[in-house]
């Protein structure tokens, strides 16, 4: 009994070094994609400010606009434009927050607050990758010792609950 727990201590250690070691590729497909929406957004941002602009508008007065409008469509645009713009701050940051990051923490950063349509992009298109870099052994290290060390916990706990040595003295 006791090789097939350490077994299967060792398996999910394994799958865990697996897991962990495609964090920071998962990171750096991420970045990828969040820049391109970045550089995307900018070009509508910049756009919507320069017609402002034109109009005697800031981007402030130009919103409260559409909110005032009596036209439906208008006040809906208003709304759509004051998300992009969340979106798209909210976007700012976070990839200055990647670039800023020490490359091991990079993961984390991503995953203290994904946007859900990068991250699903980045997630469909996946392409797993050997780390061959310090960041990628890191990751694979805190794997295989997450996993192994939940999975030995799990394994001494079942063998409690399932294998109770009988009380000493006791006759059966």
């Amino acid at each position: 009994m006791a090789l097939i727990r350490r077994t299967a201590v060792a398996a999910m250690a394994i799958v865990g070094g697996l897991l962990g070691s495609q964090a920071p590729e998962f990171a750096q497909q991420y970045s990828q994609r969040l820049g391109g929406a970045v550089e995307e957004l900018q070009i509508v941002v910049a756009d919507f400010d320069a017609d402002a602009r034109r109009s005697g508008l800031d981007r402030d007065e130009a919103l409260d606009i559409y909110e005032r409008s009596p036209d439906t469509f208008l006040r809906d645009r208003g709304v759509s434009m004051s998300e992009l713009l969340n979106r798209f701050s909210a976007l700012m940051r976070q990839k200055e927050e990647l670039q800023v990051a020490n490359p091991a923490l990079r993961p984390m950063v991503v995953l203290r607050h994904p946007d859900p349509r990068i991250a699903e992009g980045a997630w469909r298109d996946y392409q797993p990758a050997v780390p061959l870099t310090l960041v990628g052994a890191l990751w694979t290290a805190a794997g295989v010792f997450a996993l192994g060390f939940l999975s030995w916990v799990l394994a001494r706990v079942l063998r409690l609950v399932f294998f109770r040595p009988s009380p000493k003295g006791a006759t059966g």
